[in-house]
C-alpha cells in the first residue's frame, strides 16, 4: 500500500484532538482513494453522518473531499506537486475534519509525494556554436543548461553529448547548487573536412523509469580566428535608483577584438543563468548599452551582478562583470508594531510609568529610515527611545479616572525622507479606579411624608447617593446613623435599606402623638478604605382621619336633660343655641359641619352647616308644639368623614309653668302616665319651695359667674371664653360658640333634681342637673381638651 498512517488521539471528557497522516503520489486520479479515514481513526459510518462530519484544508484549494458514505478520504482534483509547492523539498496538504455531538477535532496531514512526471528540457530549441579552426584542443563552450520541474531523484542529473568524436562534456559546479556544463574540444577542427557537426546533448532525470530531454548543438566551423574579443574593464560599476522608468541606461561595457573583418566583429550577451536577470535588465548586443528592462526594488535586492559576454564571429569570447547598485529612495512607511501593552493603568501611577512597547521598522536606508514617534495632543502620555527602532509610551502627568476614564491613544511615527511618510497606530488604555471619591447624595437634604397610622415596614423614601469611582470603590451602602426621637432610638422609628437607600417605617406612626422628626443617613462606599458622606432626612407625618369630632356644647350626659327655650314671640332667625364641636385631627379632617338628622318639625329649625348654628325658620305659632327634639350630626372634611351626634330638646313657651309641665314630660312622661296624681302632688311641693330655691340659685349663680370669670384670666386651659351679655353675634362660622350669659335661676320638682334657670345670651335655657358648670367641665376633662396645648390652639384658629 503506498499510504502510510500516523495515529495519535488524545481524549478528554468533551473533545477528542487527532492527528492522522497519509502519503500520495502526485497527479492520482480524480476519485483515487487517499485513505480509509473511519477504519484508521477508528470510527463508525453512522457517527461520520450524525456527527456532520466535514473535512477543510483552510487557505489551500480543495484538492481532497471526504465521502461520509464509505468514510473515504477521497482525491478531488488532481494534485500537481510542481504547481502546489515548486522546488520545496516537504509538500503537503493540511486538512482539519470537525464531529459534532460529541465535537471532535481530527487534524488530517496528506503528504504530496513527488513522482517523475516532468522530464528535463532545454529553453532553446537548438544550440548554435561557431568554432574556429584554429581552436586548439582543450577549449571550452558554455552550454546551456536543462531545467527539470521534480526535486530529489526525479531531478535533474546528468548530461550525455553524442557523438564524442571532437567533444567531451564536463560539468562544473555552479554557486546556487547545480552544474555549469561546458563543452571542451578533444581534437583540433578542419574545416576543410568538416565544416558543420550536429551534436545532440541530453539531459536525463534519476528518476525511475529515466526521463531525459535533448537539445541538438549545431558546430559551424569558421576560418581562422586567432583573436578572441577583451574587455576594457574586467568589473563595471553602476548605480541605479529603486522604482527608476524602464528603459533608463545604466552603463555601456565595451570589447575589442584585433582581428579584422566579420572576426573582428563583437556581440553582447547576459550569460546569466538566472531568468529574474534576464527579465530586468538588456543589453544592447551591438553597443554594449545596459538599460532597465525590469522594475526595481531596493528593499528586496539592493545589489545586482551581471555577467556579460562579449563574442566574435569566430566564437571566441569573453566576459566582465557589472556591479549594480541599487540607491534607495523614501518609498516605505514605517512599520509600527506593538511589542509589549497594559490594558489598564492605576490613576495613582506615578509619573513616567511606562505603558507600551513599541518596535518600528523602515526597510528603507539612511534618512529614509530614521523614524521619530509622537502621540495624540491633549493626551499626558509621552513617547521616548530607548533604543533604536523600539519606543516606550509612558505617562507623562497625573491620571485622573474619573476625568477621564479611558483614554484612545495615536502614535504617529514619521521617517525623516522628502518628502517624509508616516504610520499611526491607537492603543486603547483603561484607566484603573483607586477611591479617591466618597460618595455623594443627590440632594443637600431629603424631606419625605408618611401618613399616619400606616403599616409597618412601609417604605415611605428613597435616599439615593452615587460615587464617582468604579465597581466596589463605586458600591454604595446606607447606615442609619445613630439618634434618638422623643427620647427612644431613630432605629425604632425608621430603617434603611443598607443596598437601596429604600427608608421603611420601623411602626406605625400616629400624628397626634408625632408630626415630625429628623435623622441621619450615611452612605459608605466599599473601598478600602471606605468614605462616606451624610445627609439628613426629615419625616412629615401627616394627619389621618381617625378621630371623630367631639360635642364640646351642649355637654351630653346619661341621666341630665338639657331644654333650650323659645318664646312663641320669637321672630325668624331667632337664635336657640349653638353647638360647639372640635376635632383633634389638623387641615380637612378637622373641618366639621352641621346637619339636622332629625327634628320634630323640620320646617321650624334650621342649623348652619359652618357655625352650629340653631335658628327658627318661620314665625313660632301657637300650634307649634311645646316639646321640639333636634338631633345634630356634625361631621367632618375627612375620607371618610367621622360624626358625632348631640340630641337638643327645646321648650316652645313663654311661661315657665308651661315650659316645666312639658320638660317633665320629656323625661318622666312614661311615669306620669302611670301615676297622674304623684306628679300633681310633686308640683304643689315644687311650688312650696320655689321662693326659697329662687333666692339661693341666684345668690349660687352670682358666685359662679364670679369664679368663672377668675378662671378664664388666670388659666391657660382653652375653655371657652366669657362674653358680656351685650355681646352682638356677628355670624362668624367657628367651631366655637360664644359665652353665655346666666340671668336668673329657680327650683324645680324637689323629688327628682334641682333646676336652673337662666338667659343664655339673650334666651332662657332649662338645665336638668345639680349644676351646669361642673358637668362642663367634667366633659371637658374627659376629652382631655384642657390639658392639650395643640387643642387649645385649634379651638383658636376656629374663633
Amino acid at each position: 500500500m503506498w499510504h502510510t498512517v500516523l495515529f495519535f488521539i488524545l481524549l478528554s471528557s468533551r473533545s477528542v484532538l487527532a492527528q492522522i497522516s497519509y502519503s500520495i503520489p502526485e497527479e492520482m486520479a480524480q476519485g483515487s482513494i487517499v485513505g480509509n479515514i473511519a477504519q484508521d481513526l477508528g470510527l463508525d459510518i453512522k457517527r461520520l453522518k450524525s456527527g456532520k462530519a466535514r473535512a477543510f484544508s483552510g487557505d489551500n484549494a480543495e484538492y481532497i473531499e471526504l465521502n461520509k458514505d464509505r468514510g473515504l478520504l477521497l482525491i478531488k482534483e488532481k494534485i500537481d506537486r510542481e504547481s502546489l509547492c515548486a522546488k520545496a523539498t516537504l509538500c503537503a496538504l493540511h486538512l482539519q475534519m470537525i464531529l459534532e455531538n460529541p465535537m471532535e477535532l481530527y487534524t488530517i496531514t496528506v503528504e504530496i509525494k513527488d513522482i517523475n512526471d516532468n522530464a528535463p528540457f532545454f529553453q532553446t530549441e537548438e544550440i548554435l556554436i561557431e568554432i574556429s579552426e584554429s581552436a586548439v584542443p582543450g577549449a571550452r563552450f558554455m552550454l546551456e543548461r536543462a531545467m527539470d520541474a521534480d526535486v530529489g531523484t526525479n531531478g535533474l542529473q546528468s548530461y550525455s553529448l553524442k557523438p564524442t568524436d571532437h567533444f567531451v562534456l564536463e560539468l562544473q559546479n555552479h554557486a546556487d547548487g547545480g552544474k555549469n556544463v561546458e563543452m571542451i574540444l578533444q581534437k583540433s577542427l578542419d574545416r576543410e573536412k568538416q565544416e558543420r557537426f550536429t551534436l545532440l546533448l541530453t539531459a536525463m532525470d534519476g528518476g525511475e523509469p529515466v526521463l531525459s530531454g535533448t537539445v541538438q548543438i549545431h558546430v559551424t566551423v569558421l576560418d581562422v580566428n586567432d583573436n578572441a574579443p577583451v574587455f576594457k574593464q574586467k568589473v563595471y560599476r553602476a548605480t541605479l535608483t529603486e522604482n527608476s522608468a524602464k528603459g533608463t541606461k545604466l552603463i555601456t561595457v565595451s570589447a575589442s577584438d584585433a582581428d579584422e573583418g566579420t572576426n573582428g566583429h563583437v556581440t553582447y550577451y547576459i550569460s546569466n543563468t538566472d531568468k529574474n536577470i534576464k527579465d530586468i535588465f538588456n543589453v544592447n548586443q551591438n553597443n554594449g548599452e545596459i538599460t532597465l528592462k525590469g522594475q526595481i526594488d531596493y528593499e528586496q535586492t539592493n545589489h545586482f551582478q551581471l555577467d556579460i559576454q562579449a563574442k566574435d564571429q569566430g566564437g571566441l569570447s569573453d566576459y566582465c562583470k557589472v556591479m549594480i547598485d541599487v540607491l534607495d529612495i523614501n518609498d516605505n512607511k514605517p512599520a509600527v508594531t506593538i511589542l509589549s501593552m497594559s490594558s489598564s493603568v492605576s490613576e495613582e501611577s506615578a509619573h513616567g510609568t511606562v505603558i507600551a512597547m513599541i518596535k518600528v521598522n523602515d526597510p528603507d536606508s539612511g534618512a529614509n529610515g530614521q523614524v521619530h514617534c509622537t502621540v495624540s495632543e491633549k493626551a499626558p502620555f509621552t513617547i521616548t527611545s530607548p533604543s533604536n527602532n523600539f519606543f516606550s509610551l509612558s505617562t507623562e502627568d497625573e491620571l485622573d479616572r474619573e476625568r477621564e476614564a479611558e483614554y484612545n491613544i495615536t502614535v504617529t511615527c514619521s521617517d525623516e525622507g522628502v518628502p517624509s511618510l508616516s504610520s499611526s497606530t491607537s492603543l486603547r488604555l483603561h484607566i484603573s479606579d483607586v477611591n479617591d471619591n466618597a460618595p455623594v447624595f443627590d440632594r443637600n437634604h431629603y424631606q419625605a411624608h408618611v401618613v399616619e397610622n400606616n403599616t409597618p415596614g412601609l417604605s415611605i423614601f428613597t435616599v439615593k447617593a452615587s460615587d464617582a469611582d468604579s465597581n466596589q470603590n463605586a458600591r454604595v451602602s446606607y447606615i442609619l446613623e445613630e439618634s434618638t426621637v422623643n427620647g427612644l432610638p431613630v432605629s425604632s422609628y425608621v430603617s434603611v435599606s443598607p443596598d437601596s437607600g429604600v427608608i421603611n417605617a420601623a411602626r406605625s406612626f400616629d400624628y397626634e402623638q408625632l408630626k415630625e422628626f429628623h435623622f441621619r443617613v450615611r452612605a459608605q462606599d466599599g473601598g478600602s478604605p471606605p468614605l462616606s458622606s451624610n445627609v439628613t432626612v426629615k419625616i412629615t407625618v401627616q394627619d389621618q382621619n381617625d378621630n371623630a369630632p367631639q360635642v364640646l356644647y351642649p355637654v351630653q350626659t346619661g341621666g341630665s336633660v338639657v331644654a333650650e327655650i323659645v318664646p312663641r314671640s320669637a321672630d325668624v332667625g331667632y337664635l336657640v343655641t349653638k353647638v360647639v364641636a372640635v376635632d383633634v385631627d389638623s387641615g380637612q379632617n378637622a373641618w366639621l359641619s352641621y346637619r339636622l338628622q332629625k327634628v320634630t318639625d323640620r320646617a321650624l329649625f334650621e342649623v348652619g352647616a359652618q357655625n352650629g348654628e340653631i335658628r327658627t325658620v318661620r314665625q313660632v305659632t301657637d300650634k307649634d308644639a311645646v316639646k321640639q327634639k333636634l338631633t345634630v350630626v356634625v361631621e367632618d372634611n375627612g375620607q371618610p368623614s367621622r360624626s358625632a351626634v348631640v340630641n337638643i330638646n327645646v321648650a316652645v313657651a313663654d311661661t315657665f309653668p308651661e315650659v316645666l309641665s312639658e320638660f317633665t314630660d320629656f323625661t318622666h312622661s312614661k311615669q306620669y302616665n302611670d301615676d297622674l296624681t304623684f306628679y300633681l302632688v310633686l308640683a304643689l311641693a315644687a311650688v312650696s319651695f320655689l321662693f326659697i330655691t329662687t333666692v339661693v340659685v341666684i345668690i349660687s349663680v352670682k358666685i359662679y359667674r364670679w369664679r368663672q370669670s377668675r378662671l378664664f384670666y388666670q388659666s391657660n386651659l382653652p375653655v371657652i371664653p366669657y362674653y358680656p351679655p351685650g355681646y352682638t353675634d356677628t355670624g362668624v362660622t367657628a367651631t366655637l360658640p360664644h359665652m353665655y350669659h346666666y340671668d336668673a335661676c329657680m327650683t324645680t320638682d324637689s323629688r327628682k333634681s334641682d333646676c336652673k334657670y337662666s338667659t343664655l345670651g339673650g334666651k332662657s335655657v332649662l338645665v336638668m342637673e345639680p349644676s351646669f358648670t361642673e358637668t362642663m367641665q367634667r366633659a371637658m376633662r374627659e376629652n382631655n381638651l384642657l390639658e392639650d396645648a395643640d387643642t387649645a390652639e385649634l379651638v383658636r384658629d376656629c374663633l
